[in-house]
């Protein structure tokens, strides 16, 4: 099975390392997933290899250097990541693999980091990481340590196969969710909840829960759906929502920086609006299922097939403030 050890030794996490243990425990318990099997033996067949070059810098995570495999290590490599399919966050060049991600999560980054605070040493948790694409580029920047969280154990395996040749001694991804957390460990400089917030029932439980996370004068990075105007502030769409289901809240701007305020948050603004477009979440090789084109109503892809207003992101920064 998957060895967590690395991060149950972590001593800045001893107090709650039991908390974690039985989340993840219930998280990975076999019966939940029927293809996890599967995916384990895939990782295992990834050919041994050693990443002499790594960039965490660059729009592209790199790992390992192109042009320097054999003919068989390359076809292996490449067959066992594509197996690993569909990737949704990206993009990565491991070795000779360029692994072209259905969504281009460094125009995210590029729209993000003008905004947020430097996270030179810093310690910074990402909530909803996926396979960790952003948690790369934050130790790019300079974190010290990046604690990843995500339920999705396809997200997991994809993101342990970068890191059997990244090896980075400073990522941990854990295969939970918020709810999974500890109720208060104000650990983290920079929490990121990104992709998230409309997913949840209780929008301002998610924003006390992220607070709780953050040490004082910590710095959250909210990025999340929003919609220009509408009655009350809050669109609740009836079933799905660009075909997603689990939907339950989209917020206007001012609504989600009342929520903020709410929760304790202070300094509280939105810093980047930004409509997702066609080119930045797409179809590709990497991930061959519908995306963002079969979401939007083919007449008018300025609302989604059941008639919405089409994607809108908005980007918050806030702080928690001192206790």
């Amino acid at each position: 099975m998957i060895d967590f050890s690395s991060f149950y030794t972590r001593p800045e996490f001893a107090q709650w390392r039991s908390v974690f243990q039985r989340a993840i425990e219930r998280r990975v318990d076999p019966k939940r997933h029927g293809d996890l099997p599967s995916w384990l033996n895939i990782l295992d067949s990834l050919p041994e290899l050693e990443a002499d070059a790594i960039d965490l810098t660059q729009d592209t995570i790199s790992i390992g250097q192109t042009g320097v495999l054999s003919a068989e290590q390359s076809t292996r490599l490449h067959d066992a990541l594509f197996a690993l399919k569909p990737w949704r966050k990206g993009p990565y060049q491991i070795f000779d693999t360029f692994i072209d991600t259905e969504w281009r999560s460094d125009w995210k980054w590029q729209r993000l980091t003008p905004h947020i605070s430097p996270l030179d040493s810093k310690r910074v948790l990402d909530v909803g990481c996926g396979t960790g694409y952003h948690c790369w580029r934050i130790l790019g920047d300079g974190a010290s340590y990046v604690l990843g969280i995500d339920p999705s154990m396809r997200f997991l395996v994809q993101h342990l196969a970068i890191q059997k040749y990244a090896r980075n001694p400073n990522f941990d991804l854990l295969p939970i969710g918020i709810e999974d957390m500890p109720n208060d460990m104000p650990l983290f400089d920079s929490v990121f909840s990104m992709g998230v917030l409309y997913h949840r029932r209780d929008p301002i439980n998610h924003l006390v829960e992220l607070k709780n996370l953050l040490s004082n004068d910590g710095e959250l990075v909210l990025e999340t759906l929003i919609i220009d105007e509408i009655d009350g502030g809050v669109l609740t769409p009836s079933d799905r929502y660009a075909q997603m289901r689990n939907v339950w809240s989209i917020m206007t701007v001012d609504k989600i920086l009342d929520l903020l305020a709410q929760a304790g948050f202070i300094d509280v603004r939105c810093a980047d609006q930004n409509i997702t477009s066609l080119q930045e979440q797409r179809r590709t090789e990497w991930m061959q299922f519908h995306s963002l084109a079969e979401f939007l109503d083919p007449n008018d892809i300025g609302k989604t097939i059941e008639g919405y207003p089409a994607p809108k992101r908005g980007l918050f920064i806030a702080k928690k403030g001192a206790d």
